[in-house]
């Protein structure tokens, strides 16, 4: 065996032991209740919606930001997440808690529901472009809802993006 072949074996030996590393301990969340969480932050998000002027604004920063909110009540994580005994955690690192880009990363398509509260005021160009992101976003939705029933460790296309998983605990 040559050097470049020890290694290469060396790399593949190491990049198995980090994978290994990492997915330890990370076990997939009920999905059930992962739909279940998010409907109740939806819910709220949605009341805080109808505060006037701010309101959609807020919801939007709630629904983006709700993995990382750093209330010692919650212990970083949103509300419905708290409820149901769910974590958002790093793959990279589980010990880690999830900050406000990577719980952007992870919701920014579920934010863009309450900010659409301010199209409807606008006559006719509004209402097309609350249809157009209402269409979108039910598409994003049910994308999601698919991959966090069919992918292994439950990880949906936000998750990926932020490298993060949702587990029980």
């Amino acid at each position: 065996m040559n050097e470049e072949e020890k290694v290469q074996a060396q790399e593949a030996e190491t990049e198995t032991a980090e994978t290994e590393t990492k997915d330890a301990g990370l076990s997939k969340a009920d999905p059930v209740k992962r739909i279940i969480a998010f409907v109740i932050d939806a819910i709220i998000s949605m009341l805080i919606g109808i505060i006037p002027l701010v309101g959609g604004i807020i919801g939007a920063l709630y629904m983006l930001l709700r993995d990382a909110l750093p209330i010692e009540a919650l212990a970083y994580k949103s509300v419905g997440k708290k409820l149901l005994k769910l974590s958002v955690v790093n793959v990279e690192d589980p010990g880690t808690k999830i900050d406000y880009a990577a719980s952007a990363k992870r919701n920014w398509m579920f934010s863009l529901g309450p900010i659409m509260l301010f199209f409807v005021f606008i006559p006719v160009l509004g209402w097309i472009i609350d249809i157009l992101l209402g269409i979108a976003l039910l598409i994003l939705l049910i994308i999601e809802i698919v991959k966090i029933f069919s992918d292994e460790k439950g990880v949906r296309l936000g998750d990926k993006m932020a490298g993060t998983m949702v587990t029980e605990r």
